[in-house]
């Protein structure tokens, strides 16, 4: 994908999609079989126009790589802690190697008009990568743009910021006016489920009652990634929300990638699906860039305000938080009494 510049980011430009394979499995480590998601990413790559520039990812395949690192609810103390795009982790970082960050993931969602979606249906949901994934992403809903303004990541200052007028400025919804689309598959349970829906080596069946499954409509299971991205403003149609099923009733061993792609109802639904992102991006065309872009971003330093975020951890673990903070409220409440140089737990 040509990498975009300031002079090249407003339209008129070529069109710019993400394509990401969601499925956690992996060719060469375990399971030793490639992923569906895989499959279907590099033929919708094939079908999209060749104008485009589109650019792909699969999270799930390369061996022994970083992971997505977990959010850590920075937003729940404040949404001005959470900063656009996300400062908890950093790029080719020995301590906590993050791949949203070593992928430029952050940078490339920005870059694209619009993101397209695949990934299998894990127990009811999406999968644990795509999970992560858009956890990240909380930044890109009011993020905090300018980190200067809290030290990196104090939290006093934080709660702070976010009470006075400049917040209400800086909060801003940055990816807002791409487009996203999904395509979510499964198996219906494969061969697992006996004639009344219910699985076979379950021994007291009435603790599975089909009639009560979470989804009567399947890509429901991915409601929480399109209502995320619905909250900030990236469009999700609903004809770019699509559920298919492919190998109900085989052995998982009889379902691969090679047996999907001669299932012809379920490669015409997909099919359809490309044609409809096709559709959908040409006619909105592309995207005006956000205010306070994830590329082109570099970090700021920071040595100096982990020396101070350390010494009021240092303090904190002596059971002296800082003076009007959460913990400190916390600790005269007598609420989680679980300082580290000062286990107070309950006793049983």
């Amino acid at each position: 994908m040509p990498t975009p510049t300031d002079q090249n980011a407003s339209p008129p430009r070529r069109l710019r999609v993400l394509l990401l394979a969601g499925s956690n499995r992996r060719e060469y480590n375990c399971p030793g079989v490639d992923s569906k998601a895989r499959t279907l990413l590099n033929r919708l790559a094939d079908r999209l126009p060749a104008t485009w520039d589109i650019d792909t990812e699969d999270l799930g395949n390369v061996y022994g790589r970083p992971k997505i690192q977990s959010c850590n609810a920075c937003v729940s103390t404040s949404m001005a802690l959470c900063v656009w795009p996300c400062n908890c982790y950093e790029k080719n970082s020995r301590r906590e190697p993050d791949l949203m960050w070593d992928l430029d993931l952050y940078s490339r969602l920005d870059q694209a008009d619009a993101w397209c979606i695949i990934g299998p249906v894990n127990w009811y949901g999406p999968s644990s990568t795509l999970k992560l994934m858009f956890d990240r992403l909380v930044c890109m809903n009011g993020g905090n743009p300018d980190e200067s303004l809290i030290d990196h990541k104090n939290p006093e200052k934080a709660m702070a910021l976010e009470h006075t007028p400049e917040w209400e400025k800086l909060s801003l919804n940055h990816l807002e006016g791409r487009t996203a689309a999904f395509f979510c598959y499964g198996d219906g349970g494969g061969d697992e489920l006996d004639e009344t829906g219910r699985p076979k080596i379950l021994r007291h069946k009435k603790y599975f009652d089909p009639a009560h499954e979470p989804f009567e409509n399947m890509r429901d299971t991915y409601a929480p990634l399109v209502w995320q991205c619905r909250y900030g403003g990236v469009e999700v149609p609903d004809q770019l929300w699509q559920y298919a099923e492919t190998g109900y009733g085989k052995k998982y061993s009889d379902d691969q990638a090679e047996d999907m792609v001669q299932d012809d109802p379920f490669m015409a639904q997909f099919d359809q699906w490309a044609v409809r992102i096709r559709e959908a991006v040409e006619a909105k065309g592309p995207v005006l860039p956000g205010r306070y872009r994830a590329y082109g971003h570099e970090a700021p330093g920071h040595l100096w305000a982990d020396v101070k975020l350390g010494w009021r951890t240092a303090q904190m673990a002596l059971g002296v938080p800082p003076a009007g903070s959460s913990p400190a409220a916390q600790q005269e409440q007598g609420l989680n009494l679980d300082t580290p140089l000062r286990p107070d737990l309950p006793k049983s």
